[in-house]
């Protein structure tokens, strides 16, 4: 099945996923780490992009973002990739590709689906076996969003606002969201729709995102249409 055109309006939050070529190790070491933090701050800087949550794993990297501008999630992204990967083949004395192709997303439905998928990307270093409690892993914004720690990166959104009156009682309760485990249909939704670059959200919000930007964000439906009787 041909791609979908990517679609992001601003100020609709976007799930980014992008994966190293073929599985491979993008973060050998912590100073690669905390090169790509910093050059992920400096670009969502520069084409003002907002970044709510973020882990990177040692061979892909998730983002929580909204994009404040028009094309400035594309913009950001590319500009991240390719410093990341003149860094990296410098660094390894290697050359060619790092990444499998262009990084992958998912409109996201603020009101139902943004603190869950929020949770989805600090818990997945959990899900993958590396820590048993998402703060012991050094390299996601849980520390940010769930423990009030300083980062110039991380950028509270209105829904994380909306959690608290000041900034304890939001990480409290954001804190607290991580005491019931994400349902799996959840988790097999935000996949399937970051995969094939759909919206995850209510009908109304991938109704919404369709008339504002003309574009299929839902799956087609397959095969032929059924056969009208008169």
């Amino acid at each position: 099945m041909a791609r979908l055109a990517r679609v992001s309006p601003v100020g609709v939050p976007v799930h980014i996923i992008q994966r190293g070529n073929n599985r491979q190790v993008c973060f050998a070491d912590e100073s690669d780490y905390k090169a790509y933090l910093h050059w992920l701050n400096m670009y969502a800087n520069k084409y003002d992009v907002s970044v709510h949550a973020w882990v990177l794993m040692t061979n892909h990297v998730h983002l929580l973002c909204t994009p404040n501008t028009e094309n400035a999630l594309s913009l950001m992204m590319q500009a991240l990739g390719r410093q990341y990967v003149q860094y990296f083949n410098r660094q390894y004395q290697r050359s060619g590709t790092l990444w499998e192709g262009r990084f992958r997303s998912c409109l996201i439905e603020s009101e139902t689906y943004f603190l869950a998928a929020s949770r989805y990307i600090e818990l997945n270093p959990v899900r993958a076996g590396m820590v048993s409690v998402p703060e012991d892993y050094p390299w996601s914004s849980y520390k940010v969003n769930a423990l009030g720690a300083d980062s110039e990166l991380g950028c509270a959104s209105l829904v994380y606002e909306s959690l608290g009156d000041n900034r304890t009682a939001r990480a409290s309760s954001y804190r607290a969201l991580f005491d019931d485990a994400l349902k799996e249909v959840f988790l097999t939704e935000i996949r399937e729709a970051t995969n094939r670059g759909l919206a995850l959200g209510s009908d109304r919000f991938k109704k919404e995102i369709a008339l504002l930007t003309g574009r299929r964000v839902t799956i087609a439906k397959q095969g032929r249409p059924p056969l009208k009787h008169d």
